[in-house]
């Protein structure tokens, strides 16, 4: 059911898109300005699926940690509801233009948008909180992207590493939250 959502959630995205794009005039060009096609013509999607274990019921896990600007206190960094309702779906995040586009009971499913003069990588996140026991669960965050148009083998594994540690950071900081803890305070910047 959760891949039919995915798919069917796409399948809105890219139809907005085009209907979006079929009423918006393109902006003027300068003569030496090229555009570059958000089409990537041999896409190597990647997914990356996390999860960590909480010692409190689904239910509570997700009221704690779900909404879709919660991300901001539990990866740290500034989010607002730019379009829409909190957990509504087309609701957008400033959090990289993202839109909600699927959710369940105790999850939701989001994307990136298509920017100009950039390569689109269909970028997608799944948040869930999935009961284990009556009192336990797992955060369940998978990401999936096309990783093609970074230069090399090396530069996917490397920007791979980077997603993982970011996400697995979040993790355990949802999990902190969700089990009544708060956050260690976040260290200086260089």
């Amino acid at each position: 059911m959760r891949n039919q959502l995915s798919v069917l959630a796409v399948l809105a995205v890219v139809g907005l898109s085009i209907a979006a794009s079929a009423q918006t005039p393109a902006p003027a060009q300068s003569a030496s300005a090229v555009p570059v096609s958000p089409v990537v013509a041999n896409p190597t999607y990647i997914s990356i699926p996390l999860e960590i274990a909480v010692d409190r019921p689904a239910a509570e896990v997700w009221k704690r940690v779900g909404k879709f600007c919660d991300i901001g206190e539990w990866l740290r960094i500034p989010c607002t509801i730019t379009s829409g309702k909190d957990g509504e779906f087309g609701a957008v995040r400033s959090v990289a233009g993202e839109v909600l586009v699927g959710k369940t009971e105790l999850s939701y499913t989001y994307t990136q948008t298509v920017r100009a003069n950039r390569p689109y990588n269909l970028y997608h996140g799944t948040l869930e909180a999935r009961p284990v026991t009556a009192t336990t669960s797992k955060l369940v965050y998978t990401l999936m992207f096309d990783n093609s148009m970074l230069a090399d083998d090396a530069a996917r594994e490397k920007d791979r590493a980077q997603k993982v540690a970011v996400f697995t950071r979040a993790l355990e900081n949802m999990k902190i939250l969700a089990e009544g803890g708060t956050l260690p305070a976040v260290p200086p910047r260089n």
